[in-house]
């Protein structure tokens, strides 16, 4: 199938299929004339990539995740270790979120909102 066939089928971008393929996570498809020829092996892995990115993992660790994948003789014990660890950092990040959504609001709650200059918003910012 053509690019645009495996995007479809994949649900990720030709864009995007391009730029796996250009670091490495995907190989490069043989050529059919002037276009890639994907295989449903390629859809698959293209899936994985991207439900992959859905929970977060970056780029690096999806390599991982991907070699772990077509490992027959991994353990599942490396697996859970890094998806603890995904969920560790966002965690982290949920918290770093949560502390700036919980300041804006602050801000906000202590802002006017009228025609006076006298903004708490931007003399935080000026800071």
């Amino acid at each position: 199938m053509n690019i645009g066939a495996a995007s479809d089928a994949s649900g990720v971008s030709q864009r995007m299929i391009r730029h796996y393929e250009k670091i490495g996570l995907v190989p490069a498809p043989p050529r059919r004339g002037s276009y890639r020829d994907y295989a449903d092996a390629d859809v698959h892995r293209l899936q994985f990539i991207a439900n992959a990115r859905d929970l977060g993992f970056p780029i690096e660790e999806i390599r991982t995740l991907l070699g772990l994948w077509s490992d027959r003789d991994r353990s599942s014990a490396e697996v859970k270790t890094l998806a603890e660890a995904r969920a560790a950092e966002l965690g982290r990040k949920v918290r770093v979120l949560d502390a700036m959504r919980r300041s804006l609001t602050g801000l906000a709650q202590a802002c006017h909102g009228d025609d006076r200059p006298d903004c708490p918003i931007i003399e935080r910012l000026a800071e």
